[in-house]
């Protein structure tokens, strides 16, 4: 498996300008978990040169606990190797280690040359073509939640806020407080360093509303851009925040009666020739198209969840009273719907879905909100009409349960089309598998409640 003269060229430039000792070849997995290969950057080029990286298959089916499903058979009998290649536009130096290293992410082909269709990266690549065959250009902004919690050796016992720089931790919620931002100031300096070395494109930061939460807002982009960075930015959070002696979670509900952690996401689509918002017209007016690929989130992000919420622990961010959303309303500058329009020029008009959790593979979360609204235009959908007030006061119609969620996806023949019944297949025993170990563990909720009382 040979690289073309022109990617070698560049990879080769870029290492060899920044002399560049180690590469670190990324993948992210079907839990937007990093894997790859480390390798000396001579041996880097090298092996480019004669035969290309190579990984068995059955990276894209290994669980967010490290183990395989015993239902193997989506990917190849014998996993076989696949082979990496290296985008070189994604190339970047890892900024924290002394030695100067590069990471590159990769896409991942057959010996054939076809693409590996259980890849995340390449699910959003096959979502974005569907845009490009008809001349439309999504542009994406996530907004990302995390929090910073105090090191945590024992998953026996509950997460807690870390130590600021005042000595104490936060004791009450400090949404949008400058201050409580201040208290981990050289964290977020050195956040800030590293994403700026990386060109990790990231805008504003606030306190969020749990105790020593954070949101980190991304310029809008092209959606595989945007996916990349923010596969690299969690990276570099995590990485940081140990640094300094915290962890740095990006799990949907880390901590008893704090608020869970989103992953909203900005979407609009633009011509590609003229660049017009297609979700406007000049006077500020809803297109036709607008309102259809609304319509097509609130008909197939249901049936989407497992990649929106793709964990056990993210369905409890999904709950009655909390901020997040429960249904699939839509409104304008309305915060409590799973649809928000917010307040725009004719030029900036977008949604933002508020389904998704921080938990979420980025790839997968923006390839199924982008899926959903294509399907919308494509069949031409009407949305149910914006709703005033709280949408908290309409029916919970998301799913309950991750095992609800595969359900779903597996039954949507127009999501099944778009992703590739062999990926939903692959994500269904992934998740299937992690789902089943979870049921294996009995929580102190039950030791609490359960041991003398039934």
């Amino acid at each position: 498996m040979l690289v073309g003269r022109a990617v070698m060229l560049s990879l080769e430039d870029y290492i060899k300008s920044g002399q560049i000792t180690e590469v670190e070849c990324l993948i992210p997995d079907m839990s937007g978990i990093a894997r790859g290969k480390i390798l000396p950057a001579e041996k880097f080029l090298r092996i480019l040169r004669d035969r290309g990286l190579r990984l068995p298959e059955a990276i894209f089916v290994q669980t967010v606990t490290g183990d395989y499903p015993e239902q193997e058979d989506v990917t190849n009998p014998a996993n076989s190797d696949i082979y990496m290649i290296p985008d070189p536009e994604t190339i970047r130096d890892v900024p924290w280690y002394s030695e100067p290293t590069a990471q590159v992410i990769s896409d991942c082909v057959y010996a054939d040359g076809n693409p590996v269709d259980i890849a995340p990266r390449h699910v959003l690549k096959r979502v974005l073509s569907l845009y490009q065959d008809r001349g439309w250009t999504p542009i994406v902004a996530p907004e990302l939640e995390f929090f910073l919690v105090q090191v945590n050796k024992d998953p026996d016992y509950p997460l807690v806020p870390p130590v600021g720089r005042s000595g104490r931790t936060e004791s009450g919620r400090q949404a949008y407080g400058i201050d409580a931002v201040n208290e981990f100031d050289p964290i977020f300096e050195d956040v800030y360093d590293y994403c700026e070395a990386q060109h990790i494109d990231i805008d504003t930061l606030t306190h969020e509303a749990g105790a020593a939460q954070i949101e980190i807002n991304f310029n809008h982009a092209d959606a595989l851009s945007l996916a990349d960075q923010v596969f690299l930015f969690k990276r570099t959070v995590r990485e940081t925040a140990i640094r300094h002696d915290v962890y740095a979670t990006f799990m949907a509900k880390p901590m008893q009666g704090e608020p869970g952690s989103a992953m909203h996401i900005h979407q609009s689509l633009v011509d590609h020739a003229t660049g017009e918002n297609l979700f406007s017209t000049p006077d500020g007016a809803d297109t036709p198209l607008f309102r259809s690929y609304i319509a097509g989130l609130q008909k197939y992000l249901p049936s989407a969840m497992p990649l929106l919420a793709p964990n056990v622990n993210s369905y409890r961010r999904l709950i009655t009273g909390s901020d997040a959303p429960i249904n699939v309303h839509w409104g304008r500058d309305n915060r409590t719907t799973g649809f928000r329009v917010p307040v725009s020029s004719p030029e900036g008009r977008r949604v933002e879905n508020r389904v998704a959790g921080a938990d979420a593979n980025p790839y997968l979360a923006l390839a199924a909100s982008l899926a959903c609204g294509y399907l919308g235009v494509i069949e031409a959908l009407t949305p149910t009409d914006p709703v005033k007030g709280s949408a908290h006061r309409l029916a919970f119609t998301l799913p309950r349960h991750q095992s609800d969620a595969l359900t779903r996806l597996n039954a949507c023949k127009p999501l099944c089309e778009v992703f590739g019944e062999r990926f939903v297949k692959a994500v269904t025993v992934v998740k299937q598998a992690e789902f089943e170990a979870y049921q294996r563990v009995i929580s102190s909720w039950e030791r609490e409640n359960l041991l003398l009382n039934v």
